[in-house]
């Protein structure tokens, strides 16, 4: 199948730490990567969406570049794929404008990260930047809109972003009503479910950048040894049996969950396994896949970074990719949209 005949995809990620998690690699980036051979593959680092809470510029630069440098290590390549940062493409900004104008106050007041901020801390916590974080979002995704009615176009996306797929999809509709036909609505790409992971530390709650601690979250970019102490040290249950039981044994439960996430082995299989094992041994064969799995892609990382003038060279490569599409869906969506043409 030539690249002209596949179907167009679409999928951003945020640069807002210094590692990837456990659950962004397999949530999204490890099946990222088999999307390149089947799709026209559109990858980007969503850093203008890292700008609506306080951050530190140096950071989020540094940020930026680390999370595309891991994104190659992984497996992401940039002659099969698109792989670009927001900012570099100025026509993101451009369409957010228009569509926000396209879009109900009541409609953007719905969307779940700006309403759970606000019930939180308070309207005055959530930033306008925020408020307007969806329309942004569906901005990104239809400025890679295919022609009208050549061929599907699709997003990747698990079931907290299907709300704002759907807003996508209205201010996509309402621009071709009201403007003539020039967004294709893309369609959901559900990715694979992965099965809850939970903080090492505390496995009732879900491991996460923002509230899990650090010995309770596994980190892509984790030096060897901290990531074998995290694991041997890793909560389990009363007992001895190794056994899925998330009510019971959620400390188990989540080291079996993991080790089958990352090595493909059915959990049923991982306790036949185990039998008579103890946690220690569990957790030790956890180790060695996690290393085996994020060693090569920390290893690949560190290279990447030691050459930041290469790394800013795919990256501009691909904006400029991703600036031919997303310039000739703009020339459309302004002269639809009655902007005058600069020269006349």
């Amino acid at each position: 199948m030539t690249e002209q005949n596949r179907p167009r995809v679409l999928s951003g990620i945020q640069p807002t730490a210094d590692s990837f998690h456990l659950g962004n690699y397999l949530g999204a980036v490890r099946q990222w990567i088999p999307l390149q051979d089947t799709h026209e593959a559109f990858y980007f680092l969503a850093n203008l969406h890292a700008m609506t809470v306080e951050y530190d510029p140096a950071v989020l630069l540094h940020r930026t570049r680390v999370s595309a440098a891991q994104l190659l290590a992984a497996g992401l390549d940039p002659a099969r794929c698109t792989l670009f940062v927001q900012s570099h493409v100025y026509e993101h900004a451009e369409l957010q404008w228009i569509l926000s104008c396209l879009t109900g106050y009541g409609e953007a007041s719905r969307m779940t990260q700006f309403k759970d901020k606000s019930a939180k801390e308070g309207a005055s916590a959530a930033s306008v930047g925020l408020f307007t974080y969806p329309v942004l979002q569906a901005a990104d995704i239809l400025l890679y809109t295919p022609r009208v009615g050549e061929k599907d176009f699709q997003v990747p996306v698990g079931e907290d972003q299907r709300q704002h797929l759907e807003l996508t999809r209205t201010l996509a509709g309402r621009f071709n009503h009201r403007f003539g036909a020039t967004f294709v609505e893309p369609n959901a790409h559900i990715l694979k479910s992965v099965a809850k992971i939970t903080d090492l530390q505390e496995p009732e709650r879900k491991m996460s950048k923002s509230s899990s601690s650090p010995q309770g979250i596994i980190n892509v970019l984790d030096e060897p040894g901290p990531l074998r102490k995290k694991i041997m040290r890793a909560v389990t249950d009363t007992g001895t049996e190794i056994k899925y039981d998330p009510e019971t044994k959620p400390g188990v439960s989540n080291l079996l969950t993991i080790l089958s996430a990352l090595n493909g082995t059915p959990i049923p299989d991982l306790e036949a396994h185990f039998a008579g094992a103890g946690y220690g041994q569990l957790k030790k064969e956890l180790a060695e896949v996690a290393l085996e799995t994020f060693g090569p892609i920390r290893e690949r990382t560190l290279e990447l970074m030691d050459d930041p003038a290469e790394l800013d060279r795919i990256l501009a490569k691909g904006a400029d990719r991703a600036a031919e599409v997303a310039a000739a869906t703009m020339a459309t969506v302004r002269e639809r949209a009655g902007l005058l043409r600069r020269g006349g």
